[in-house]
């Protein structure tokens, strides 16, 4: 029985590293699901939903209203066994909005090790600055926040959101002038709608640095949130994922308010599984 018990291990092991596995249920983190709720759920009810589609990965996309909740958001997502893979940070260039301390403090206090996923936030006057300006003042900003974020084991992933700071080719320049091995780049689809024709390319680029994808249904001419398999152009990102040897986070979107994040999830679930069958 020895030859065959290794030799299903053995093929557990390819198995996971294959390309059907980089889509698998097991490998899919919930995004954009506690502002983007048509039911409003709380900590509990949320977890109780991720557990109830067989998700087991989430990234907290809070907001200033949710800072109370983030202990019970924690405790729920331990009780349910569902992994806190990411926890939202917008971060401004200028100005005093600045949350980090808040977020530093609760995983720090509460030993959390995560991935933080940072959009940096500009002013006006920002576009008008020279590439190699732009490239100072970005990089300092995400420097202090990965050292800090390196004290408490957690990494910082470059969130795509617009502007010069969503170009893949910036992050890239930002992650090289940073130099620190815990900063690395969250793609998003639902931002990247103007790069698609360039995909492959850009893949092959942040490959090195790539913490997540996160999928959305890519049709020309929009809209911007699509339920994936809804797209025209969404077998062609999944071949360049795929092709480009990715074998990450793949993340999934709510981000439809009028939708219960559970139909929206679903809907997305569905459309993934049909394309990737």
């Amino acid at each position: 029985m020895k030859p065959l018990i290794i030799l299903l291990a053995t093929a557990a092991l390819l198995a996971a590293d294959q390309p059907s596995g980089l889509f698998a249920k097991d490998n899919l983190i919930a995004w954009c699901i506690v502002p983007f709720d048509a039911k409003h759920r709380g900590p509990t009810e949320r977890a109780q939903m991720l557990k109830r589609l067989g998700i087991k990965h989430f990234a907290y996309d809070w907001r200033e209203k949710d800072i109370p909740t983030f202990d019970d958001e924690l405790n729920a997502l331990r009780k349910n066994r569902i992994s806190l893979d990411a926890f939202w940070l917008s971060y401004p260039l200028t100005g005093s909005n600045n949350q980090w301390p808040v977020v530093r403090d609760f995983l720090k206090r509460r030993r959390v090790k995560t991935q933080l996923w940072l959009s940096v936030s500009v002013p006006k006057t920002f576009e008008a600055l020279p590439h190699d300006e732009k490239l100072r003042q970005v990089s300092g900003v995400v420097a202090t926040i990965a050292r800090e974020a390196a004290e408490i084991g957690c990494s910082v992933g470059l969130y795509n959101h617009g502007g010069w700071f969503g170009e893949p080719e910036n992050q890239v320049a930002v992650i090289r002038a940073v130099g620190l091995a815990n900063v690395g780049i969250v793609y998003n689809m639902h931002h990247a709608h103007h790069q698609l024709d360039n995909l492959p390319g850009l893949l092959k680029m942040m490959k090195p640095h790539l913490l997540a994808i996160n999928l959305n249904g890519m049709k020309v001419g929009g809209p911007k949130i699509l339920p994936i398999g809804q797209g025209d152009r969404d077998r062609e990102v999944i071949k360049a994922i795929v092709e480009s040897g990715y074998r990450g986070r793949i993340g999934i979107l709510g981000h439809r308010e009028e939708l219960d994040a559970e139909e929206a999830l679903k809907l997305n679930l569905d459309g993934l599984a049909e394309l990737t069958r």
